[in-house]
């Protein structure tokens, strides 16, 4: 499985790097209709999550992941032959919906694969992401130095590659079995290794009424709701840095490439030691009051950098670059040892379904907010967005905690033995 991540990442990585100057150069798009394309693709990809979701708990994880590798695949290969804004329209949204519903698969599958060591397995497969992220981009530069439209179009052909090479290696891989997968939602199942102390009523007092799925379960909606906020750290490295660089800082613009390279480099080489301090529901809400500290300190260090010198700011943006990393790390890991443990059982994937919806939404209302908001209000925005932040999560920690210990269960702290989970090949 990891494999599949990291041939898979490193063809997101090619067209992430590409993909504008292809709608540009090679569609002939201009910024308006640039705009509108990815904004409808990022709706469709709103609703890919939930849809994904819900399919998994009708039907295996494996082939339906399989079938969002090919979906992608042949889309990709229509735009070598789709021109026009109409045409390229319906062809990048079904290349969103392959690529959330895809994402929100891979989580799922992981879960069940890698069992209670599921924030282990994550921490490993953000390091394979982003070494595939970094691999993709390398491979951008070299397509694209050999010219405008012949190399737009291995690009492309490099990307639907990496879709069918990950189809096959995740046709390869062992599902395990699914877990009750035709029983309706019910209440959360308590784990043997560890619980905490029931609600008011007496050491046995009687358990919340069972939900009857992720709509109709207000605590897990607030939950995605506020996760929402806890994702703002991609639109801060993606497009704060480099607007705030550009626009309010001496910095040299030479120094945005480095951003990305700081971000692959750190994640790579740290994601699974700050793992290991997340691991378990306990440890994961705690994670989530260090993520609003750190996107506090992030915001604080790129409201001082508007009015400093070139040297000065320059190393204001590079540890800005590094604190927003670090919130990263934190994020990956709480966000989803969250979902999953807050999760009941036998509604589990249509719960996670809901819950990838919080990136998705992040990543089309992030970027609008940090470009009308925050930065016309100057380093003050950066500062109130950091106190938001903050105090967000607070409020998603206290929310947490609160109802993971009314359902009476906490996924284990302790990493569970390696006879718990499958074993990937």
């Amino acid at each position: 499985m990891l494999a599949s991540l990291f041939v898979d990442r490193t063809g997101s990585g090619v067209w992430g790097a590409s993909s504008v100057l292809f709608f540009t150069f090679s569609a002939g798009l201009d910024a308006r209709r640039l705009g509108l394309l990815l904004g409808t693709a990022g709706v469709a990809g709103i609703l890919a999550s939930p849809l994904a979701g819900r399919l998994a708990g009708r039907y295996p994880v494996r082939p339906l992941l399989v079938g969002c590798h090919l979906l992608r695949l042949v889309m990709l290969c229509l735009l070598l032959v789709c021109h026009g804004f109409a045409a390229l329209l319906p062809v990048v949204a079904a290349i969103s919906v392959g690529d959330r519903g895809a994402k929100m698969l891979e989580m799922l599958f992981a879960t069940r694969v890698a069992g209670e060591r599921r924030s282990a397995y994550q921490a490993l497969s953000r390091s394979a992401t982003n070494a595939g992220y970094a691999v993709g981009a390398g491979i951008a530069a070299v397509g694209l130095a050999v010219g405008p439209h012949g190399g737009y179009d291995l690009l492309i052909l490099c990307d639907a590659l990496s879709f069918a090479a990950a189809a096959v290696l995740v046709r390869r891989t062992r599902e395990p079995r699914a877990e009750h997968r035709s029983q309706p939602a019910a209440a959360v199942t308590v784990p043997a290794e560890a619980t905490v102390p029931a609600p008011a009523g007496g050491p046995h007092g009687p358990r919340p009424p069972a939900p009857r799925g992720p709509w109709r379960d207000p605590g897990y909606l607030l939950f995605v709701l506020l996760d929402i906020a806890m994702n703002l750290d991609d639109s801060v490295l993606n497009v704060g840095l480099p607007l705030w660089l550009v626009h309010r800082t001496a910095a040299p613009h030479a120094l945005i490439p480095a951003f990305l390279g700081i971000n692959t480099v750190t994640v790579v080489l740290l994601q699974v030691r700050v793992s290991a301090r997340a691991e378990g529901a306990l440890r994961a809400a705690g994670a989530v009051a260090l993520y609003g500290l750190t996107m506090l300190a992030t915001c604080a260090i790129l409201a001082a950098a508007g009015g400093a010198g070139a040297w000065p700011a320059s190393a204001a943006m590079i540890a800005a670059a590094l604190a927003v990393t670090f919130a990263e790390l934190i994020r990956s890991i709480s966000s989803w040892e969250l979902a999953v443990s807050m999760a009941p059982r036998p509604a589990r994937a249509a719960y996670l379904g809901v819950a990838g919806m919080a990136q998705s939404i992040q990543k089309s209302t992030g970027p609008l907010l940090l470009t009308g908001a925050v930065m016309v209000a100057g380093p003050a925005g950066w500062l109130a967005l950091g106190a938001s932040v903050t105090g967000l999560a607070l409020v998603q920690r206290r929310w947490c905690l609160r109802r993971l210990a009314r359902f009476g269960t906490y996924t284990a702290s302790a990493p569970a033995s390696p006879a718990a989970a499958p074993a990937v090949r």
